[in-house]
């Protein structure tokens, strides 16, 4: 038998953000934190007196919690200690190092950078140390974006995790392939590939090997004077767990995950039976079997032996733990939490430049408070919407905060760039715009009084959007700021809006709005890049905006309703209430297409099979057509800016569907709740986008917001699937977009949030919208366009970032001409004469406490995605960054520092490789940047910016 090397690997997952915050503040919320506590001082005692033993943590949130519960105590010296005593030298004693363990699913890229980055850069401020492995042990499913980005690209040379689909660990138990290396990119390759260890069990210890002080297991008792003596019993069952293991895997290495949830609130007890282990294997006890801590000797000890790893190409998803419980569900689930995450994100990226444009100062308003709040959002129990809902209100109180401040921030930093010497008051934003909320806009104009909308676009390039306000007047023009009168349109309320507007409003002011709404006013703005345009809404006794026409589709003549200004036409049938066709005389292309609602029912389970349908799994019993209650006909509103058509599908069911005049592609706003279960029956409402294409049950969908992946239907590509259910095992998380193709045109749909998509029918895209697992009425937007083959990427990545960078508008009340004169109407933060390449995106541009600018400049295609923007890319720093340094992406240490620390794998079985394209080194003097297709690149840059914008 060959000689089998045990990695003891303590850890704990018990300190979870989503358990430490339950309610906040609450006395519970402090039992919680007292638990964490407990768990990391009874486990730092044993260490501190054995020096050879290793503590590990991945949630630097209750980590630095704890931390700043022992400033100025009398124990703090022996805890700066051992805290201070961690080693960077080999063994990383921080895994992941991140606020959380986020989730892979649901979260945005940018979201899990930012968050990645905050606990890097704790833990390199105060230890001077830098984490080297991944450990998402417990996310319901893993994503690509995870392993190249997440992990290689953070300087991790391996990732461990246990939720892998049943079939799959199976099949690799099997053929001894847990361990691979993952090639997560197709573009970058093996210069982003990561080692990957997935447990051949859950993240537990062997049966009969947990030894918090209640736990089962048998402790050994070395006695010999007493009755229970166990010593050969106990070394025979740890050799048997061992074999066990080994037997499944291609080296004689093999790590023990010894510890769970909410264990280690006793460490002793662990250390002091593991102890025993050793020491037996010492004495010869188990000749067969020795037992080390470091993590970092598995990880060299599996490259030398492996000598070629296993190749691993896309990713996780979806997860299955057993024949009917497909975790697919999370993707949808609580989808106004997760609309209101994606929201905050954008509004954080946009906050954080702003403070940056007008410099950070120790006092005031910042951002801090929101980037803690949506780093801990970020947890695979938070915007994953699997937490109940106390934990979720928590979440969203905390963002909440988070937001009110960095609002106090914008408003102060576009007043600062906007003054000219003049003191007026700060501009004022619309936290509820999207429910028609407003009060700046909605207020009575006069001659003395106008309304000044200041736009702001946090996007590298210039933008020209519709801008749409609600106004209680239909005597109102807009001019932008050289005074000319730009094309606005007046547009009806839907009665679905109001209804949102007067519900959340008292919700949230604890009254309903005193205002009489009449319209939304649209116009078209046209914003600088990281820059701002200013718009003023003036009232006028003359001719104002024009007001939109209304039709409705009850007894039309013509059964045939054609909608759009512009070269997009969409057309309806007035019989069947339905859209029937997508013309786009641009692109020359015309489609059959259709769009539907249904839902599925839940199942409840069997006392045969209990798993139901619910947050976390996606279990459908049957699916429903959503029809017409009543055959509501459909209002047509048409005006020179925007077409809309607005539908009730059913009493909780409505949509706008809107065609702007300038714009390739269609936008619907959906209403959608409460939604209805007297009949006992859960439902998970779906929308259903239906063309003629033949797809051959081939669809993409994007991992994160980056990487497009190829999904077949009923199908995987690592091992032959076993289908158990044809719905929930073909849905996967859509957080950018999804799209089809045959040979000639390609669907795609844009999605301003997470949800769960599929194609489920050849030429057809399904969205999972809302679940009645979440209760209340949701309002969101998804986005379609028709492109002939290879026309879509550029449409999907340009909107796309538009979808989750929003104009960020504030208002402020002043005479529109003593405003214009005494204020700097346009700024960008780009020189005049220079915008970036459409194919690259400013995804950070921070000032630190330390006074460094942190900078992320973002490829926005693939490799082979498009024919004019897949190519390597260059952006000139020259004006602006005149001293730089170039950082791993998480900004912990020197990006040619971490290149030199990298692991090089032999992989066999993969695919040949075309070499790898990266940008190459930044010449000090011309300082241009360049970006290989998906290359993200982040660098310090030491400048005054004040002294520049003053100057």
């Amino acid at each position: 038998m060959r000689a089998i090397r045990v990695y003891r690997l303590q850890h704990y997952t018990q300190d979870r953000p989503r358990q430490n915050q339950r309610p906040f503040g609450s006395s519970l919320s402090r039992l919680m934190l007292d638990g964490s506590r407990l768990l990391i001082s009874t486990t730092s005692v044993p260490i501190i007196q054995f020096g050879e033993l290793v503590f590990r943590t991945c949630w630097i949130l209750s980590f630095l919690r704890y931390w700043m519960t022992r400033i100025g105590s009398s124990s703090m010296l022996r805890w700066q200690d051992f805290l201070h005593s961690f080693s960077d030298g080999g063994d990383s004693k921080a895994r992941n190092g991140g606020m959380c363990m986020h989730d892979e699913a649901t979260p945005h890229y940018i979201d899990l950078i930012d968050q990645t980055t905050l606990g890097h850069q704790f833990i390199k401020d105060e230890f001077g140390k830098i984490p080297r492995v991944g450990w998402q042990i417990d996310p319901f499913g893993h994503s690509a974006v995870q392993a190249y980005l997440l992990g290689a690209e953070l300087g991790f040379d391996s990732l461990f995790f246990a939720r892998i689909d049943y079939q799959d660990r199976a099949k690799r138990k099997d053929e001894k392939s847990l361990e691979v290396v993952w090639r997560g990119s197709k573009s970058l390759g093996s210069s982003s590939q990561i080692f990957t260890g997935i447990f051949p069990r859950h993240y537990d210890p062997p049966d009969g090997f947990t030894f918090e002080i209640n736990d089962i297991s048998p402790p050994i008792q070395d006695d010999i004077l007493l009755f229970d003596y166990n010593v050969q019993e106990r070394v025979d069952d740890f050799v048997a767990a061992a074999v066990s293991q080994a037997n499944v895997t291609r080296t004689n290495h093999i790590m023990w995950c010894m510890g769970t949830d909410f264990r280690y609130q006793y460490g002793n007890s662990w250390f002091r039976q593991m102890d025993k282990f050793i020491h037996l294997c010492q004495q010869g006890w188990a000749c067969q079997c020795s037992i080390f801590n470091p993590l970092h000797l598995y990880r060299m000890q599996n490259m030398q032996q492996m000598n070629h790893g296993l190749s691993k190409l896309t990713d996780f998803f979806p997860y299955a733990d057993k024949p009917n419980a497909y975790w697919t569900g999370y993707f949808t689930s609580r989808p106004g939490f997760k609309g209101y995450v994606r929201m905050m994100s954008g509004y954080y990226l946009a906050a954080r430049q702003l403070e940056f444009f007008k410099g950070r100062t120790n006092s005031g308003p910042k951002t801090d408070t929101l980037a803690d709040a949506l780093a801990i959002a970020q947890h695979h129990d938070a915007v994953s919407g699997t937490e109940r809902q106390h934990v979720a209100d928590d979440y969203t109180k905390r963002l909440s905060m988070g937001y009110v401040e960095a609002e106090e921030l914008v408003s102060s930093s576009l007043a600062f760039l906007a003054e000219s010497g003049l003191s007026t008051a700060q501009d004022n934003p619309c936290p509820l715009l999207n429910i028609s909320y407003c009060p700046p806009s909605e207020a009575v104009l006069s001659t003395e009084k106008s309304l000044v909308v200041v736009i702001y676009n946090p996007l590298g390039w210039k933008r020209e959007e519709v801008i749409r306000i609600p106004v209680s007047s239909e005597g109102v023009i807009v001019q932008d700021s050289g005074g000319r009168e730009i094309e606005a349109q007046l547009l009806p309320i839907s009665n679905a809006t109001m209804s949102l507007r007067n519900y959340y409003v008292k919700a949230y002011l604890g009254k309903p709005p005193s205002a009489t709404l009449k319209y939304w006013l649209a116009f078209s703005a046209s914003v600088p890049p990281l820059g701002f345009s200013t718009y003023i809404v003036s009232s006028t006794k003359q001719t104002g905006s024009t007001i939109s026409t209304v039709d409705t589709s009850e007894g039309t003549t013509n059964n045939t309703i054609e909608v759009g200004q512009g070269s997009l036409k969409l057309l309806y049938s007035a019989d069947e209430q339905k859209l029937t066709h997508y013309i786009n005389s641009r692109n020359l292309v015309t489609a059959v297409s259709e769009q539907s609602y249904s839902y599925y029912s839940g199942n409840d389970g069997t006392d045969k099979d209990p798993q139901a349908s619910g947050a976390y799994v996606f279990r459908p019993n049957n699916t429903f057509p959503i029809k017409s209650e009543g055959q509501v006909p459909l209002t047509v509103v048409r005006g020179p800016v925007l077409d809309e058509v607005h539908q009730q599908v059913n009493p909780w069911i409505s949509q706008i569907t809107r065609v702007y005049k300038g714009k390739d592609h269609a936008e619907v706003e959906f209403t959608i709740g409460p939604i209805p279960v007297d009949d006992g029956i859960g439902k998970e409402i779906t929308t259903q986008i239906t063309t003629n294409m033949k797809t051959n049950k081939t669809f993409y969908t994007d991992s994160n917001g980056r990487d497009f992946i190829k999904r077949i239907r009923d199908f995987r590509t690592d091992w032959d699937l076993q289908v158990n259910q044809p719905i929930a095992g073909n849905y996967y998380p859509v957080n950018l977009g999804i799209y089809v193709e045959d040979d000639d045109m390609e669907l795609s749909v844009l999605v301003d949030r997470s949800v769960g998509g599929s194609s489920l029918v050849d030429g057809q895209i399904e969205l999972m919208l809302h679940s009645s697992g979440t209760k209340g009425m949701i309002q969101g937007k998804f986005y379609l366009r028709i492109d002939p083959l290879g026309g879509g990427a550029k449409w999907r990545r340009t909107v796309g970032q538009e979808i989750y960078s929003p104009l960020l508008l504030a208002f402020t009340e002043q005479d529109g001409n003593s405003w214009m004169n005494s204020h700097v109407p346009t700024f960008s933060g780009i020189d005049p004469s220079y915008t970036l390449p459409n194919n690259i995106a400013v995804i950070t541009l921070q000032e630190l406490e330390n006074g460094k600018v942190l900078l992320r400049l973002a490829h926005l295609y693939e490799i082979g995605e498009d024919k004019d923007y897949s190519v390597m890319a260059s952006v000139e720093l020259k004006l602006l960054f005149p001293n730089k340094k170039e950082m791993s992406l998480s900004a912990n240490q020197e990006r040619a520092e971490m290149e030199k620390k990298r692991l090089v794998w032999k992989v066999e079985g993969s695919p040949e490789e075309a070499k790898v394209v990266r940008g190459g080194p930044v010449d000090p003097a011309k300082l241009v940047v360049e970006l290989a297709p998906m290359e993200i690149r982040t660098f310090f840059i030491d400048f005054d910016y004040l002294q520049l914008f003053s100057s």
